[in-house]
């Protein structure tokens, strides 16, 4: 088994913060910026990352790309997407501005972040590094799936997919296990494959979550770690902000943060 290590300053974070976020209706800053509770919705990401001491934060901008340069501090590098086709391409973006140091690269969405804790992140981090898989995805189930990606197994258990509900079958659509969105990715496993994913021949869109299906094709280890109760809220529209904010307080009075 391989060891574990305590230093992440070999690790790279790339938060994804370029979407227009169109279902939010904001129309002249981006939604990360938008509060949930005590900050904005990217500052709990950010906080996160800064608190377990990864090496180095890439924040993609790119719609009303101020809005959220002005919260963050000098120590964060920037990499902007002008061409808002996928989160891939953002991603890419990103890692086009990591340092040659960096070995491995956690992946978070900028405004449905704010309730990973250190303990997960750290979690999902260190069963990367103990199975030594290529690439390691949080999972978790909830009670209601719908318009969330779903994880699709093999007969031994193991990932196969994920499917987005609008190219789910009906027996698909009943699955309970999601995908949150939270990755880490070995750098190589970024250069192989970053740049196959296809264009989606339904939104003209490059997808992170083709390089599962890529991965598998290419007998790459994939690994994912099954969060059972957690909290997770995505964050799209003005009323889920709300049900976060709901959700938050609540959490915050039980001291689960």
């Amino acid at each position: 088994m391989k060891k574990v290590i305590k230093d992440y300053k070999k690790i790279g974070a790339i938060i994804l913060a370029a979407g227009k976020g169109t279902r939010m209706n904001s129309k002249k800053v981006n939604k990360v910026t938008l509060q949930l509770a005590d900050k904005p919705l990217i500052l709990h990401t950010v906080h996160l990352i800064e608190n377990i001491k990864i090496g180095v934060l890439v924040v993609v901008v790119g719609f009303a790309k101020q809005s959220v340069m002005k919260l963050l501090n000098n120590g964060i590098i920037f990499a902007e997407q002008k061409i808002r086709n996928g989160n891939a391409r953002a991603v890419l973006y990103g890692f086009n501005k990591l340092p040659d140091v960096i070995e491995d690269v956690i992946v978070l969405n900028g405004d449905d972040s704010a309730f990973y804790t250190d303990k997960i992140v750290t979690r999902l981090i260190d069963h990367h590094y103990k199975s030594n898989a290529s690439f390691t995805l949080l999972t978790t189930e909830v009670k209601d799936p719908k318009g969330l990606g779903r994880i699709i197994r093999d007969k031994k258990g193991n990932i196969s997919s994920i499917r987005e509900e609008k190219d789910s079958t009906l027996k698909q659509k009943k699955i309970k296990e999601v995908n949150p969105a939270c990755y880490i990715f070995k750098v190589n496993f970024l250069k192989k494959y970053l740049k196959m994913v296809e264009k989606s021949s339904v939104t003209g869109e490059y997808y992170v979550v083709s390089l599962v299906d890529i991965g598998v094709k290419h007998k790459e280890k994939i690994e994912t770690l099954k969060i059972k109760k957690f909290p997770w809220r995505g964050v799209n529209t003005e009323e889920e902000l709300l049900e976060a904010e709901k959700l938050y307080t609540k959490l915050y009075n039980k001291k689960k943060f």
